[in-house]
């Protein structure tokens, strides 16, 4: 008589969306978006396509809610760097720097995420595209709000000031993933030093 097949735990739907977006982060990075597909992402999740479809209608709406999480956790990190309101805001800007450089500076750095989503779904229509872009516009009104609390820098020279550090941080994203740690993305915060040190907001 054979025994009877042990009962399979069935994992709750938040935990399962959780696998999935987990091994869809990993795999839309590492290998791109258009080039990964749905089934591999089901197989590295553990999980059916099946499973998938019920909880993600679409690939498109996969990409987006990862996009979505990826952006919520990018800006809670950024959060984490600069809202210390005992520190100068310079020193504030500069630890966001100090942190970018020592994050895209790992061996599986690729390039920036939300800039691979812009590139891949260029449509300002999808949800995709929509939420990458949202997250470099947040970035830079972040920018802005330190800049505002900088000595004697009012509105415009602020807007400047957060342009163009908004500006070497692009930089120093795709230049690491083009030239290595060790390009010229390594002059970032000297940058960034030169940006706010700079005693003119216009150019010559």
């Amino acid at each position: 008589m054979r025994p009877p097949a042990p009962a399979r735990t069935r994992r709750p739907a938040v935990e399962t969306r959780q696998r999935i977006l987990d091994a869809a982060e990993n795999l839309f990075y590492r290998q791109g978006i258009t080039a990964t597909g749905v089934d591999r992402i089901a197989a590295e999740a553990g999980v059916a396509p099946t499973t998938l479809y019920r909880l993600f209608r679409s690939k498109d709406e996969l990409v987006a809610a990862y996009v979505d999480r990826y952006a919520a956790g990018y800006r809670d990190w950024i959060e984490s760097l600069t809202s210390d309101p005992r520190c100068p805001a310079r020193d504030r800007i500069l630890a966001m720097f100090d942190a970018l450089v020592t994050v895209t500076g790992a061996e599986a750095f690729r390039g920036c995420p939300f800039l691979m989503v812009l590139a891949e779904y260029p449509d300002p229509t999808s949800a995709a595209h929509a939420s990458a872009q949202a997250v470099k516009a947040w970035v830079r009104g972040r920018l802005h709000e330190l800049a505002r609390e900088l000595p004697d820098r009012d509105t415009a020279a602020a807007e400047a000031i957060s342009d163009r550090l908004a500006l070497v941080i692009e930089g120093l994203y795709a230049s690491t993933a083009a030239l290595g740690t060790q390009g010229p993305a390594r002059r970032a915060r000297e940058l960034a030093v030169l940006v706010m040190d700079a005693t003119t907001d216009s150019p010559s």
